[in-house]
């Protein structure tokens, strides 16, 4: 089958792109590259790239695809609150155009990446689909959008799959470190310390980020309309952060490092909810199964252990990365430099890197 990935240069992209092919699919990626080429680069001479921009790509980037699946956009609470408009053109518009895009092309084969983070404010209880939400925030409200235009037009030529995803961890070559497991892990590495705002005591529903990956690829080679118009919850388990940040002291601790657990205040965004994942697995019998701990140890053998300063650089920290990329744009000198880069590189992320 011949697959269209959109943000496949991101975090989850990299990886599916992988497990995808693995599987025998042909993949074309769709990315404007913000992060550049090197998430991607053990895989190009296996994929189609397509360089453009979600809200504005030709039609022929869906020239005889088979099955789509659609995870460009924003895709945290801070990141869609630094920019709102453009996290409403990329996670609500963008999706709804891509979908009546797909609907006209009579691809019925297609998974959202949504959020399980829609869940929250609800309150006490273990949510799943037929929890009635009320999204507060940028993000949330933005991908609850998308998911109205989805099944807005679903049905007999058009098949979309929703897919609530748990709070994302483990290991990409697009690393990011500003995820709940995956913050632990740096500020252990770097600051010997973790904080515990407000105690750590909230819940979170997690899911590691190779478990998210056979979520889509099940759902896309399930049989065409299926389980169309349809939304899961993709979650291994519900955690309070105290659990996690216990977790990755834990195992630094087996290679000699000690690592403080602190409490700190409440944040100003305090997340807290837990969702089911009871459906995908009787529907599509499939239950993720990356523990924690199992995350934790493959970051570990991926990332600079001994020499942990490199993690502090703002490519694996979305805000920060977006922050330093307006900020080359915004000197004459940067900018001049910006595009004299980008027409050799093609990428803003590349023209970043030469000048940082």
């Amino acid at each position: 089958m011949k697959v269209l990935v959109t943000g496949g240069g991101g975090y989850i992209g990299a990886v599916l792109c992988q497990r995808f092919l693995d599987a025998g699919h042909d993949v074309r990626v769709l990315d404007r590259l913000y992060w550049g080429r090197k998430p991607l680069e053990r895989l190009i001479e296996r994929i189609e790239l397509v360089v453009a921009d979600v809200r504005a790509f030709e039609p022929s980037a869906l020239d005889g695809i088979e099955g789509v699946v659609h995870l460009a956009g924003l895709s945290n609470d801070p990141t869609a609150e630094y920019n709102t408009e453009a996290n409403w053109e990329m996670n609500a518009t963008a999706t709804e155009k891509l979908a009546h895009a797909c609907r006209a092309r009579g691809i019925r084969r297609f998974t959202f990446g949504s959020s399980a983070s829609i869940y929250d404010g609800l309150g006490d209880g273990i949510f799943d689909e037929r929890t009635h939400v009320t999204p507060r925030g940028a993000y949330s409200e933005s991908k609850f959008a998308a998911e109205k235009a989805l099944l807005a037009v679903a049905g007999e030529k058009f098949a979309p799959v929703i897919l609530r995803q748990g709070t994302v961890y483990g290991f990409s070559p697009r690393l990011r470190l500003d995820l709940v497991v995956n913050t632990f892990i740096k500020d252990a590495l770097l600051r010997g310390k973790l904080f515990l705002h407000g105690g750590g005591w909230m819940f979170r529903p997690l899911v590691d980020i190779n478990d998210v990956a056979e979520a889509h690829l099940r759902c896309i080679e399930a049989p065409a309309g299926s389980l169309g118009g349809e939304i899961f919850n993709v979650v291994h388990e519900n955690f309070q952060i105290r659990q996690l940040a216990m977790l990755v002291a834990g195992s630094l601790s087996l290679r000699g490092r000690t690592v403080q657990l602190e409490d700190a205040p409440v944040p100003a965004i305090n997340r807290n909810y837990r969702c089911t994942n009871r459906k995908f697995a009787d529907r599509v019998n499939f239950t993720p199964h990356v523990t924690v701990l199992e995350s934790i140890e493959g970051i570990l053998r991926h990332v600079p252990v001994d020499n942990p300063t490199e993690l502090a650089h703002p490519r694996y920290y979305n805000i920060a990365w977006m922050t330093l990329l307006e900020e080359i744009d915004a000197t004459r000198a940067g900018f001049e430099s910006v595009w004299s880069a980008r027409r050799t590189l093609a990428t803003p992320a590349e023209a970043a890197v030469k000048l940082a």
